[in-house]
């Protein structure tokens, strides 16, 4: 006889937000206290072929748990409800102060030659000092100083009223620490923060970062970095992207955007403690951000990547409306029929348009399903965005033409970047594999082995990339750190590649391509909308959907190191002049030194 099981109470399982609660479940209860610790021996160390990269710290980021006034529920592991999408730790890193940042030039060659050749470089071309930490950062997030264009110049209506005085930039009207929104749990602080600003002197590295439903400002160059800056608890979502204007960065003001698992975006400014909120409730569009990043050269546009395949401009002082794509303002003619999807990229709203009062500036769908992560070239032209779909989309943003579409081994892609002198692109994905892609050559160059699950991130090392030769690295969530020298002399195809058949490019397109791209034998169509453009018919452009290439058509590179470094999936590491920072799902922050060299045998 069948006898139901005992009533039971509130689920007492494992917080959302940690691992413990206050509930009485096992294990300590939470804490807002970041936690810092020295590990050493041979676990916390890995060798690579310049030498032995050792761990300086640990740190553990605090979650504080929700207070009961907000009813905060424990999730069942057995409920078959979709829970909101949730991320790893991330950092967004800048540096503040006085010295001059290095900027990733479009000809990494040229700039390496300069730096050997004269003694200072000139602030002015994008010059620095050696030991500037704000080289890796810029050249991450596609920051190029020579750039010539700037995304939306050619329309009046987006021209901002520039501020010559840096210390007067135009400020969020809402009090985050006072505020009384249901969206922002509180705020907490260090006693007299704006007394310990002018404490770690203006040479500083800022850090921000997300775990669970908490974003902290940390200083990682403290003598304690453990000591947060500030807090700040969400209720109703998780922050999962966030990214620091480098253009209008100083030591006053810092102006910080985050994309939330509900589609709201917050601009953050942290020293005013000022903020405003985007998007709100999804009023332009309801799917999680899951890549938001500033324009380069822009002081007010970000792009941010939603969950339903749309990439948005949004102006970080406009107001929201509810949006209608441009193209249903009037019927599409029956001479622009609808491509397939991952070919085509539609327009719902250009930059060009003439209403520009609220947000969205522009408006691009690239896909039906989520797009997972995209990156600005460092020639300030180039977008590479990769998504769920497992295709990597390479665009001209400033044109909002779509110029490549590839596709992966299997599965969808994860990450991707870009090389400092903007040639190669890298992406990893749910295949395990890290790819290198020609920019110029519209190819796939090779593939990576030795990751044993899903790659989180990829990243260029600035300061080991130089005349053709590159190093770059993986983190995944096999929990390890890959290391990978390429160069374009050491690969060769395999003998069962194919040959290209060149002289089918000349005879479909008659000649070269304005942007510098070698031309292929397919072409596909695009879709515009009617955003103040000349036809609302469907452009004919050299769109190319490259087909997945074999296995035995692409050279294969190794790693030249392979470690495991943390005993939880990483999802985020950066290189830095002198350390690599990494992070993991669990909010594990660690630091590694570089091995020491002799500064005489560095690039001799």
């Amino acid at each position: 006889m069948f006898a139901p099981p005992p009533a039971q109470g509130p689920y007492q399982g494992p917080s959302p937000y940690g691992n413990s609660n206050s509930a009485g479940a096992a294990g300590p209860p939470l804490d807002a206290t970041n936690i810092l610790d020295h590990p050493s021996g041979p676990d916390y160390r890995f060798l690579a072929g310049e030498g032995t990269y050792t761990l300086r710290y640990n740190l553990q980021l605090g979650t504080p748990p929700a207070p009961q006034s907000e009813g905060a529920a424990r999730e069942n592991p057995l409920a078959t409800k979709v829970h909101p999408p949730r991320a790893g730790t991330r950092l967004s890193l800048v540096s503040t102060g006085s010295s001059k940042s290095v900027q990733a030039s479009s000809s990494l060659k040229d700039a390496n030659k300069k730096e050997r050749n004269s003694g200072d470089a000139d602030p002015v071309e994008g010059g620095s000092d050696k030991g500037s930490t704000q080289q890796s950062v810029e050249a991450a997030h596609g920051v190029d100083s020579g750039s010539k264009s700037v995304f939306g110049e050619k329309n009046a209506l987006l021209a901002a009223a520039s501020n010559k005085d840096a210390n007067k930039r135009r400020k969020p009207k809402n009090n985050i620490v006072k505020s009384n929104s249901s969206f922002v749990s509180r705020v907490i602080q260090p006693d007299q923060l704006a007394k310990r600003l002018p404490e770690h002197g203006q040479e500083r590295l800022l850090a921000f970062g997300n775990v669970h439903r908490v974003f902290q400002w940390l200083d990682l160059a403290s003598a304690n970095p453990a000591d947060f800056m500030t807090k700040v608890l969400f209720t109703k979502g998780h922050p999962l992207c966030h990214d620091v204007n480098t253009t209008t960065k100083n030591f006053n003001h810092i102006d910080v955007v985050m994309g939330f698992s509900t589609g709201d975006i917050i601009w953050y400014e942290p020293i005013s403690q000022k903020y405003a909120r985007l998007n709100k409730n999804g009023a332009i569009n309801p799917s999680a951000v899951y890549e938001i990043r500033w324009i380069p050269g822009s002081e007010n546009l970000f792009l941010a990547a939603h969950g339903d395949g749309s990439l948005i401009v949004y102006d970080k002082e406009k107001e929201d409306a509810p949006f209608v794509p441009e193209d249903n303002l009037s019927p599409r003619p029956a001479a622009a029929p609808v491509q397939e999807a991952g070919v085509v990229l539609q327009v719902d709203k250009s930059v060009n348009s003439s209403s520009q009062k609220f947000n969205p500036v522009a408006c691009w769908k690239l896909s039906k399903q989520r797009i997972n992560a995209f990156a600005f070239a460092p020639d300030g032209q180039h977008l590479a965005v990769v998504s769920e779909d497992g295709t990597l989309r390479l665009l001209d943003y400033l044109r909002e033409e779509l110029l490549d579409v590839y596709s992966s081994y299997y599965g969808g892609f994860t990450c991707v970047c870009w090389s400092p002198d903007s040639k190669y692109i890298l992406t990893g994905g749910q295949d395990d594999l890290v790819s290198i892609w020609s920019l110029t050559e519209r190819r796939l160059v090779a593939r990576c082995e030795g990751h044993q699950s899903w790659v989180s991130y990829v990243a260029f090392d600035p300061w080991r990339c130089e005349d053709g030769s590159y190093r770059f690295g993986s983190v995944g969530e096999d929990c390890r750190l890959l290391l990978w020298d390429f160069s374009v002399n050491m690969l060769h195809r395999p003998k069962a590649a194919s040959i290209r058949q060149r002289g089918s490019i000349s005879s479909t397109f008659g000649g070269a391509r304005s942007d510098g791209l070698q031309p292929d034998s397919q072409a596909s169509s695009r879709l515009r909308s009617n955003s103040n453009l000349t036809s609302s018919t469907a452009i004919e452009a050299s769109v190319v959907n490259h087909p997945v290439q074999s296995r035995l058509q692409t050279a294969r590179l190794p790693p030249v190191m392979s470690a495991v470094i943390d005993p939880h999936p990483l999802c985020w590491f950066a290189f830095q002049e002198d350390c690599i920072i990494t992070s993991c799902t669990s909010g594990h922050i660690r630091t590694w030194d570089r091995p020491r060299e002799d500064p005489d045998s560095h690039h001799d």
